[in-house]
């Protein structure tokens, strides 16, 4: 009877490990959802989304409660097809048993002693059962666990088959020895095209060189492709053709982490933690002197509203900074941009969403951070790329102007137009 175990204990496994996997992505969408109906509670008030937004979750809880049942359903299958098997395995042994004692082959203290090995045999196969079935929902939840320690950052890559006269130099997925960057002396993009879907290029034949000190703005109207050309160079994301050269080596080939420890980046809605506002701007385990502190605090404008605050630096931020304005939390980011002492500083339409006054207090400490750095600003508002050796103007995912501002008002081109609009 054993074969018919293994075989009932294999098919059974491959059942519950489909279906415990079915479980672990409806709970996870579930959690989605959950956190962002409380995140995005005002939008669903604001735009009477309330019943909508209960039917999706119900749906959702709906799937989960069905995965459930088809689990439940398994176990309630297998469990008594293992007891079916021991049973008849026990009648198999009384019936044959029986035949050889009343032949007088065998005694009954042998039947009986038989029958006992039986039962005790088939007790820790039903346990074994059971903790088999455990384990495959244990080996479920270890695989979502393992598809994000496993996870490659450049296993997005697409081969694309772009038509280029010469063609394009494939970006080099394969792992290979990465080279740690110890400083940023030049950063070069070559040819290089990308899109989110395939044939449909958010950028297109991206070609500049940015050297050390030197400051570039890049500009253009909204969907260009600026944040994605940033995202490229963060790493967090391949690029389909082309490359991006870090002192003169592909970043396919160096050590990401170490390339990022080196910059600094000011986002359009910077996040802060629920912590107090000295671990925001200065982590934990960061050595760096009183003198040097207050000096960060200086040049990036944060002072004075440290001194609003009850506790000064050590006041608690809520969750995400919502109990700051847009600007402050800005100033926040700025300073936590100068306390990493970056060799390159990315200023991402920092000040999209904030009034004139906070734009030149936000400005001013910008400046102060990026005096003598390597910084690349991504501005909305040309006022803040004004000041850039070079502005890169961006549309449709192409570059097609570059210049600094005078050189460009008098092309009168497309950045010409743009401060027109202004």
């Amino acid at each position: 009877m054993l074969p018919f175990v293994l075989f009932a204990s294999i098919y059974f496994a491959k059942k519950a490990r489909n279906i415990f996997r079915v479980l672990r992505i409806k709970i996870a969408q579930i959690n989605t959802s959950f956190s962002e109906t409380i995140g995005g509670v005002n939008v669903l008030q604001l735009f009477c989304q309330e019943k909508e937004s209960y039917l999706n979750f119900s749906k959702l809880n709906h799937e989960n409660y069905i995965a459930s049942i088809k689990m439940i359903n398994i176990f309630a299958f297998f469990m008594p097809l293992i007891e079916l098997i021991g049973a008849a395995t026990l009648a198999i042994v009384i019936y044959y048993g029986g035949k050889n004692v009343i032949s007088d082959t065998i005694s009954l203290g042998v039947l009986v002693a038989f029958i006992y090995y039986i039962k005790m045999y088939f007790r820790p196969i039903r346990d074994i059962a059971e903790k088999y079935n455990i384990l495959q929902n244990a080996f479920s939840s270890a695989e979502r666990i393992f598809q994000i320690m496993d996870y490659n950052e450049k296993d997005n890559y697409i081969d694309y088959n772009f038509d280029s006269n010469p063609p394009f130099t494939s970006y080099n997925t394969q792992k290979t020895k990465s080279h740690s960057i110890t400083d940023v002396s030049e950063i070069e993009f070559k040819n290089v095209c990308f899109a989110y879907i395939k044939n449909e290029y958010v950028l297109k034949k991206i070609s500049f060189k940015i050297k050390a000190g030197e400051s570039i703005a890049i500009v253009g109207q909204t969907g260009s492709g600026k944040t994605s050309l940033i995202n490229l160079l963060l790493g967090f994301y391949a690029p389909g053709s082309g490359q991006i050269l870090i002192n003169g080596k592909d970043i396919n080939k160096c050590d990401i982490s170490s390339f990022r420890s080196k910059i600094s980046t000011v986002m359009q809605d910077p996040f802060l933690f629920s912590d107090t506002m000295r671990n925001n701007i200065f982590p934990q385990h960061t050595f760096i002197s009183k003198e040097q502190k207050n000096n960060i605090l200086r040049n990036s404008n944060c002072q004075q509203l440290i001194d609003r605050l009850p506790d000064g630096i050590d006041t608690v931020m809520s969750e995400a900074g919502s109990s700051i304005s847009s600007g402050e939390r800005q100033l926040i980011s700025i300073a936590k941009a100068f306390a990493r002492n970056p060799q390159l500083i990315i200023f991402d339409e920092a000040t999209s969403y904030i009034d004139s006054e906070t734009e030149h207090i936000i400005q001013e400490a910008f400046l102060n951070l990026a005096a003598n750095t390597t910084s690349i600003v991504i501005a909305h508002r040309l006022s803040t790329a004004r000041l850039a050796d070079k502005i890169i103007v961006i549309n449709s995912g192409e570059i097609i102007e570059t210049g600094n501002h005078d050189e460009l008002i008098s092309k009168k081109g497309f950045y010409f137009r743009l401060t027109q609009l202004i």
